[in-house]
């Protein structure tokens, strides 16, 4: 830790001296609850060995078109997925970013592409977060008529050696029709947007009430390859004096002047944030 002591300090500082928060995060948050790295196909396929047979990567597995030719083994997929986050508690950084959030005098708001629900598990208010790329605990039918609802609780039944769906598949509770995750995927033009977009709008309304407020931006875990989280962060500190960027990151650790950049895993960087502001 010693390496990273001014960097955490000032970090801290910039803290304890905002008005509010908005917290960024990106997969790299979820590493240290436990949570698969897909960071190209060889951290796929060390998450899911069968896949490396069957020569599939994850922009071949996160595909909408399987929802229609073959629900059982795109369900195989999602449904792994959604066990994997419905048992997986958060870790300790995330309890450190609600308790910062509280206690900021204009609150906080949550950004995430992760669509595990890891935030809302932490306790933090569902109309203070974004799923911008949707959430898995949110199913929409596959022709797009019938709207988004709340998944059920349950776990999906996988057959482990081929990655297939075993039993009932999720239906749509008016149509019947199978389901899919309400996720933005790869050439993904079944996607419905509508609680993305609401959820984006209360964001905007958010920073609009604080546009003269010293704001930081607290960035976990976003890399390059997909970089929605990274650009967001940066476009809102870059466009209201007074906004300071913390990137927490231990590695795609570039970031424009001015900012912090601290080369680690978010739970340790929060951690020594929060021993530091103790």
């Amino acid at each position: 830790m010693r390496p990273f002591s001014e960097a955490i300090s000032r970090a801290s500082e910039w803290i304890a001296e905002a008005d509010g928060l908005l917290i960024t995060a990106g997969a790299g948050m979820g590493v240290d609850s436990g949570l698969p790295d897909f960071r190209g196909n060889e951290g796929f396929w060390k998450a899911y060995p069968p896949y490396r047979r069957l020569g599939m990567g994850f922009m071949e597995m996160a595909n909408p078109e399987a929802f229609a030719t073959d629900p059982e083994f795109a369900w195989g997929f999602y449904g792994h997925r959604r066990n994997l986050y419905r048992r997986t508690t958060p870790h300790a950084g995330f309890a450190i970013l609600r308790r910062l959030a509280e206690q900021a005098p204009r609150g906080a708001f949550v950004f995430t592409s992760n669509v595990d629900h890891q935030f809302q598990k932490a306790g933090f208010a569902e109309d203070q977060i974004v799923e911008v790329h949707g959430s898995i605990e949110h199913l929409q039918a596959i022709s797009r008529d019938t709207g988004i609802w709340k998944a059920e609780p349950g776990e999906i039944e996988i057959d482990k050696e081929t990655m297939r769906a075993v039993g009932p598949l999720p239906r749509c509770p008016s149509s019947g029709e199978i389901a899919r995750p309400n996720i933005l995927m790869f050439g993904d033009g079944h996607f419905l947007p509508e609680r993305t977009e609401a959820q984006e709008a209360r964001l905007r309304t958010w920073l609009a009430e604080r546009s003269g407020a010293k704001l930081v931006v607290i960035e976990c875990g976003a890399g390059v390859a997909v970089p929605t989280v990274r650009y967001l962060s940066e476009q809102i500190t870059r466009n209201g004096p007074g906004r300071k960027l913390i990137r927490i990151n231990p590695r795609d650790t570039e970031l424009p002047a001015g900012g912090i950049s601290l080369i680690m895993g978010s739970r340790e960087a929060l951690e020594a944030i929060s021993i530091q502001l103790s």
